[in-house]
């Protein structure tokens, strides 16, 4: 087990892999990334999501178990962008309650995930980046994917408020929230101090204030 092992979460562009980037950098520790390009099943889900769901979500549950085993077995401290927890609790559900996965491909998805998550180890920290959905879709739109270009505010709304209701009752390790919508680590150092001390105090033990 790394001597930490921290997770990175929120929702689609928020900035999860700039901030694993950059606090792996500033603290030494190794990043790992989520395999977004490697979905075979991306591009189609965007373009039909009834169709392709529960084919995209098993992908990602898939990897994302086989991504977690793996960083146990590293004996560095770790900074992951994305946990399996999120893929399960609030992007398959947000298909499933939106009409987007069947009932069936529901219950077996959920069974896969509690059998095979209760194996793993949780991480030691969870860093919770919240942003509105405005902001969202600005970010979205400046890394231009083009696969991303067909996602909703409402898609996104709905997400927000699933990964709210997913961090108020996560209860495997500590969780930071963190608003973005001020924030901007990139262009301001002084944002991104803010972020790793709080980080840091919680990790040993400190007191901490949410920021945003």
């Amino acid at each position: 087990m790394p001597k930490y092992f921290i997770t990175i979460a929120g929702n689609i562009g928020v900035g999860k892999s700039t901030l694993t980037d950059l606090l792996s950098q500033k603290l030494g520790w190794k990043p790992v990334y989520e395999a977004v390009e490697e979905n075979p099943y991306l591009t189609d889900f965007y373009l039909d999501m009834n169709r392709w769901a529960f084919q995209s979500q098993a992908f990602f549950l898939s990897r994302r178990l086989r991504q977690h085993h793996q960083l146990l077995k590293i004996p560095d401290d770790v900074i992951q962008d994305r946990s399996v927890y999120e893929d399960a609790e609030v992007f398959a559900r947000n298909l499933y309650q939106r009409g987007y996965m069947s009932r069936r491909d529901w219950n077996t998805y959920c069974e896969l995930y509690e059998i095979l998550s209760q194996l793993l180890k949780p991480p030691h920290f969870v860093v919770y980046l919240r942003a509105s959905v405005p902001t969202l879709i600005r970010r979205i739109s400046q890394r231009g994917r083009a696969y991303e270009r067909q996602i909703s505010p409402d898609y996104l709304e709905q997400l927000n408020e699933l990964y709210d209701e997913w961090a108020a009752g996560f209860r495997l390790c500590p969780v930071l929230t963190v608003e973005t919508d001020n924030l901007d680590y990139v262009q301001h150092d002084e944002h991104l101090d803010q972020i790793t001390l709080r980080l840091l105090d919680r990790l040993h033990g400190r007191e901490y204030l949410e920021l945003g």
